[in-house]
């Protein structure tokens, strides 16, 4: 499979771009940060030496660099599986926020995802078939202190993958919102995880990689992910 992965140099996306790697399938990676990004690829590289890497960095938040990524990619293949990974957590509430919150966070967590989807939708419907993953969270779902615009963001993706599924689901194309709870990511800093209290990067990607892997009839919707030991 082809698959293009966004906010790929660390976190969830490093960890969804490994696992397909892991499995030998040829990835198209993307991240804001180049040096960061030929660094996730040069590990996995090394790693699994066997597998083609394609890698530019692009900042997805800015229309036209969404619709060249997408051209880009089609340059060279047709994505079987497209993660719209890439985003960015600036907490607040609504009422005090720092001014232009919303408006980062709505341009790099919604239309990254909604205007590299547009780019690469045609493609996938030319071929009849196709999978795409939306990383929203659970902040997608349910409001809570500090969440401001971020949540606002996340819902808004939500929405996005929901109308998106409607439309794709005559043409075989799969759409599966995928909204995990606290992961251990960069976002945490210096957080003490040893025991356990919050999700592995890996959790995630093992999640999407098996919906992959599904018969044509089966579509996973929604995955929802916590903790097991609760939300923080």
């Amino acid at each position: 499979m082809n698959v293009v992965v966004t906010g790929a140099s660390r976190g969830i996306g490093f960890a969804i771009a490994e696992i397909f790697a892991q499995n030998g399938h040829h990835l198209f990676l993307t991240s804001q940060n180049e040096m960061k990004l030929y660094r996730a690829v040069e590990t996995l590289q090394t790693k699994y030496n066997g597998v083609e890497i394609f890698a530019k960095a692009f900042d997805l938040s800015v229309k036209e660099n969404a619709l060249a990524f997408g051209d880009w990619c089609l340059q060279k293949a047709i994505p079987d599986v497209l993660v719209n990974n890439a985003g960015t957590y600036q907490p607040g509430n609504v009422i005090d926020e720092a001014d232009e919150n919303l408006e980062k966070q709505i341009a790099t967590n919604l239309y990254s995802a909604y205007n590299l989807t547009r780019k690469i939708v045609p493609a996938m419907l030319q071929q009849k078939s196709g999978h795409i993953f939306n990383i929203c969270s659970i902040a997608s779902l349910k409001a809570y202190p500090g969440g401001g615009s971020y949540s606002i963001s996340k819902f808004a993706l939500y929405g996005f993958s929901q109308n998106l599924r409607h439309e794709l689901m005559p043409h075989n194309i799969k759409v599966t919102a995928v909204l995990p709870g606290a992961v251990m990511t960069d976002s945490w800093g210096n957080f003490d995880n040893s025991e356990n209290r919050i999700m592995e990067a890996s959790d995630i990607a093992k999640i999407i990689y098996a919906a992959t892997q599904l018969s044509p009839a089966a579509c996973v919707e929604d995955v929802i992910l916590k903790p097991q030991a609760g939300d923080l």
